[in-house]
């Protein structure tokens, strides 16, 4: 998971349901995942992404981090669940 992404999950929450919650959030978050400063390469994959796709940025960070780690993209936001990418993708909202 990139930095970036961990930044929009703490806006999100702390939006949601404050500063103490967004610093949980986080703190259990890395917890589960590894979380990495981009890369120039992967700015610029990002920007690649965002040029060819309508997402935000941040999701283009997502995408691009996923594609560098051959990874599945756990997310339910519908501008990333698309067959038009090169990221696998895994709809968090469909449940087990």
């Amino acid at each position: 998971m990139s930095w970036i992404n961990v930044g929009e999950v703490f806006y999100v929450v702390r939006r949601a349901h404050g500063e103490d919650a967004a610093a949980e959030t986080i703190r259990d978050l890395r917890t589960v995942v590894a979380a990495a400063l981009p890369s120039p390469e992967l700015v610029l994959d990002a920007a690649r992404i965002k040029a060819d796709h309508r997402l935000s940025y941040a999701d283009a960070f997502a995408a691009a981090t996923a594609i560098a780690n051959d990874a599945v993209l756990l997310t339910g936001d519908p501008e990333l669940l698309t067959e038009e990418g090169r990221w696998r993708w895994e709809d968090v909202r469909s449940g087990p």
